[in-house]
């Protein structure tokens, strides 16, 4: 595995990102350590590491984003990974906005003030990932992205009203993707790719593309 990265200098190196956006970044992690004390946004143990565990986690799918994808939804956005990180990654895309999904009052709190302290372009809801499906109008999505959040056949569930025929879905798993994967394919009909994440080792990026229901 590669040296982990520690700082927005060893970040912005490793990645090649400008200095106008490494500049955001820094902010955005500037307000998550502030913000930490009084709410739980990631896992204190990662607070050290937050460079290479969070930022560069996300980061990782920028390459992923299709070069003409304005639409990104973002289901479960917690304190901003990867949502945040995508939207100030897109900020000089015309047109581009990350719809952050999150029904904790406090970090939608903390959504709001990191899209405006970093002027990202980003649109938080307060809700029920199920409940903003049901009314979101700006679909389908370009991109629907998810990190941690749950099995990948109730992803695939919430995911699926946002999907039209070149939505890609990029969703942030662990070891036993291989496994949700398989037990996905007995309810939905979809094409896929893994990837190794870059932050760890054991962590995979899944492509997900064509969803649709399996028909028994």
């Amino acid at each position: 595995m590669t040296r982990p990265v520690r700082t927005a200098v060893e970040f912005a190196t490793r990645m090649d990102v400008s200095r106008e956006t490494t500049a955001r970044l820094e902010t955005f992690v500037a307000l998550l350590l502030k913000w930490q004390n009084s709410i739980n946004l990631v896992a204190r143990s990662s607070l050290d590491d937050i460079w290479h565990r969070h930022v560069l986690d996300s980061w990782q799918l920028v390459p992923m984003i299709p070069d003409d994808a304005k639409t990104v939804v973002d289901l479960g956005s917690g304190g901003g990974f990867p949502g945040i990180v995508l939207a100030i990654a897109l900020s000089g895309r015309p047109g581009a906005m990350v719809h952050l999904v999150e029904s904790d009052q406090r970090k939608c709190a903390f959504l709001r003030e990191a899209a405006r302290l970093t002027g990202a372009p980003v649109t938080v809801y307060a809700e029920r990932i199920e409940v903003f499906t049901g009314h979101f109008t700006g679909g389908p999505a370009d991109v629907v992205t998810a990190r941690a959040l749950a099995p990948l056949d109730q992803l695939l569930e919430w995911s699926f009203p946002l999907f039209g025929l070149q939505t890609t879905g990029l969703f942030m798993k662990g070891e036993g993707a291989g496994v949700e994967l398989t037990r996905a394919r007995k309810y939905w009909t979809l094409k896929s790719v893994e990837a190794q994440s870059l932050s760890d080792p054991s962590g995979i990026i899944l492509t997900v593309k064509g969803l649709g229901r399996e028909l028994s």
